[in-house]
């Protein structure tokens, strides 16, 4: 997209900015053995990131003269959808964070459950949109939400059983096991679904394989404790996930501008008035020069991080 437009300029610089903090966290991410400092800047740019979208998007961008055009990175939607997406993303090494340091599973299962609701308000934000632009984007953002969703049944189903409600902790599980499926078919329908971006493969990472092997396992347990102590009903109905996180959830981080210099009076910006050039100001436009391509260096992630912003 290109604008004749000062408000474009700012905007684009931004937008570009809040990028740069996610691809500094997907690379942080993807290396191996990340250390808990750089768990916390993944945590934080992410924040950051959201943070810039939110005020692009609620600030700049009803002040464009042109609006942006359908689709684009700039429209209100998308703008949305991102700042959903790092808040959801960032929101992701809160619940690592909890299971490493083994947390109540009534904690992760709400942080999970919200990570959930995140992904799916993303998906929300595009479902207007063309599938051309956001099929394949939508298709991920579901994606994740069915595996959040396994997540809070099977920590769910934990907080159920330690509570001798042995027969609805398996049904949870039994919940757990059917979103986890789900998120595993929609790996793959992702994979083969054409659309602009890259492609990350979430159902090779560790912390999604894992997941299979824990619901796997806790409900294996659920079982054989009810055959053996509780003796309870099944019920026909999986438990309501009404969760709600105290700790943990994550906010943008509020983003301003710098404030404009002192240099900049009403004088220096009424000499930038197009219409008072003079009459006979008929240079010609000097032809745009090709611009060569700039090698960049090679900061690829050491690994896939599952990032699908970056």
């Amino acid at each position: 997209s290109a604008q004749q437009d000062a408000v474009f300029e700012l905007i684009s610089m931004g937008f570009n900015v809040a990028l740069w903090y996610t691809k500094y966290a997907s690379r942080l991410a993807g290396k191996e053995n990340i250390t808990e400092d750089e768990a916390k800047e993944v945590h934080r740019s992410l924040k950051i990131a959201a943070g810039i979208f939110k005020h692009l998007k609620e600030s700049h961008i009803p002040k464009l003269i042109t609006p942006a055009e359908k689709g684009r990175d700039l429209e209100a939607r998308l703008l949305e959808a991102y700042v959903v997406q790092c808040q959801a993303e960032a929101q992701e090494v809160t619940i690592a964070r909890a299971i490493e340091l083994k947390h109540a599973p009534g904690l992760i299962a709400a942080l999970a459950y919200e990570t959930a609701n995140f992904y799916q308000k993303a998906d929300h934000t595009l479902s207007s949109l063309e599938p051309a632009y956001s099929a394949k984007w939508r298709k991920y953002l579901h994606l994740k939400m069915c595996f959040y969703t396994a997540y809070a049944y099977c920590y769910h189903g934990q907080t159920l059983l330690a509570s001798d409600k042995c027969g609805e902790a398996i049904r949870s599980l039994q919940e757990a096991e059917k979103f986890y499926a789900k998120a595993e078919a929609l790996c793959k329908e992702y994979g083969e679904t054409k659309g602009p971006g890259p492609t990350v493969k979430p159902s090779g990472h560790l912390f999604f394989r894992k997941l299979g092997n824990l619901v796997k396992n806790t409900l294996e347990k659920c079982q054989r404790e009810n055959g053996f102590i509780y003796f309870q009903k099944i019920p026909t109905e999986a438990p309501q996930l009404e969760l709600k996180a105290n700790y943990g959830l994550v906010e943008p981080v509020p983003f301003e501008f710098p404030p404009t210099s002192a240099q900049w009076t009403p004088d220096t910006l009424a000499a930038f008035d197009l219409t008072k050039r003079p009459k006979d100001d008929n240079t010609k436009p000097k032809p745009e020069e090709v611009v060569k391509p700039v090698k960049e260096p090679d900061i690829k992630p050491q690994k896939d991080t599952g990032c699908y912003i970056s």
